[in-house]
């Protein structure tokens, strides 16, 4: 049976011939002029880096290796981390078999337990999701095999072994983290017969008697995967993976990006204006009663948050799928109705505005009411659920540019003395 580390053998050595010819035929052609205003402004738009795994298009949302990924919101973890690496949707063979790989190395060391369990009690979540990968550098099978000397071309063999070890052990991090912080009980031991998404649902302790918060998880995670390159958790993984840091040093790096009030707060942002707006009217507001408080948010010279994005220019199908997701299971619940409402009125009263780019919803304006619903109420954990799901995106390009030899990333800057001294 193809096995993931089978398929990539297979796949790889084309890949750099592919690589190889297009250099030599197009490496000469320009892809991107940067203005100064760009590189002031946080290098946004300039075209720089080369991501393979999943882009972002302004009128269509994010693509996943050529599939959109309101079509892929069916499919369970498993499938879209293989799809990632390969390219290709597994067999149901190729999904067990990654499933059962993942199981077999999820057990996580009792060191890292005795490190979290050891920090301040008030620590935030992400800092211990962050420090249990970090502490775990130690097991990294790359750095093994790279102080015995092993070639160049094989760097992506135990890549891709560290990002196995570590994809397995993010749930059960993660949901310990959840139980330990917010003194919800003992540990639950990962289910070797479930998926990685059901293990992660069950090992938070969350009471599903009908699935659906399963469903959920497991659409979280799909949904959550990958977002291209350029944004500040993905580049900040590409950039210390490019040294040859091995896969936590750079995942840990790239999460505590991810952790910034302007990358992974956002769901939970939208939320607190969705509940501050319920609170206010003591109870799920008419459509009237959103559109006044809406622009009453807007005339204090706040934002709407949930709606704008800084690359697409339509609703993020992302929140498509939680939208249809809520109707179909929880149509009733306030907070989700709200959220629902909240799309039927916003984005009118943004144009109305006029100040906005974007006045459509991104995937952080619904995400947030479904986990509300059943009970997950601790605001801080939200990016520790972004995290476990966007790990994906991250280690599936650590293993591709391992295997293609990209090198280390190394942008030349320039002063503002010499912007004014050269640019007239």
């Amino acid at each position: 049976m193809a096995t993931l580390q089978k398929t990539l053998a297979k796949q790889i050595p084309g890949l750099r011939d592919e690589l190889k010819a297009l250099a030599k035929k197009v490496g000469d052609k320009k892809i991107s002029d940067v203005t100064v205003a760009q590189a002031y402004g946080g290098m946004r738009g300039i075209k720089g880096m080369i991501c393979d795994t999943s882009v972002v298009y302004p009128d269509k949302g994010l693509i996943v290796r050529g599939i959109p990924i309101m079509e892929l919101r069916d499919r369970i973890p498993e499938e879209i981390f293989y799809l990632l690496c390969t390219g290709n949707l597994p067999t149901k063979a190729e999904t067990k078999a990654l499933s059962d790989e993942l199981a077999k190395r999820s057990k996580v060391p009792k060191y890292v337990w005795d490190v979290l369990e050891a920090m301040p009690k008030d620590s935030h979540p992400m800092a211990m999701l962050d420090t249990a990968i970090l502490v775990m550098q130690k097991e990294s099978e790359f750095v093994k095999e790279y102080n015995k000397g092993m070639s160049k071309p094989d760097y992506w063999k135990p890549t891709l072994e560290d990002a196995l070890n570590l994809l397995a052990k993010l749930p059960g991090i993660a949901a310990g983290v959840y139980r330990l912080r917010f003194k919800k009980g003992k540990r639950i031991a990962y289910k070797k017969d479930l998926d990685w998404g059901a293990n992660y649902a069950r090992m938070l302790g969350i009471t599903d008697k009908t699935g659906v918060f399963t469903k959920l998880i497991r659409l979280y995670l799909t949904l959550h995967c990958d977002h291209e390159g350029g944004n500040v958790s993905a580049n900040t993984c590409h950039t210390v993976g490019s040294a040859l840091s091995d896969s936590y040093y750079a995942v840990s790096a790239g999460l505590n990006g991810l952790a910034g009030p302007l990358h992974g707060l956002a769901n939970q942002e939208c939320l607190a204006w969705v509940l501050e707006t319920m609170k206010i009217f003591k109870g799920a507001p008419s459509k009237e009663q959103i559109r006044d408080y809406a622009w009453k948010t807007l005339n204090s010279g706040k934002v709407i948050p949930g709606y704008g994005h800084a690359v697409l220019r339509v609703t993020d199908p992302r929140f498509s799928a939680f939208l249809a997701f809520g109707k179909e299971y929880m149509p009733e619940s306030p907070v989700f109705k709200t959220v629902a409402n909240v799309y039927d009125v916003v984005p009118e009263v943004l144009k109305e505005h006029g100040k906005a780019k974007n006045p459509w919803p991104n995937v952080d304006a619904g995400s947030g009411s479904l986990l509300y619903h059943f009970g997950l109420k601790e605001f801080p954990y939200y990016t520790v659920l972004f995290s476990v799901s966007r790990a994906m995106g991250m280690l599936s390009q650590l293993v591709l540019n391992r295997a293609l030899g990209t090198p280390i990333t190394r942008p030349k800057s320039v002063s503002t003395e010499w912007v004014k001294a050269n640019i007239k």
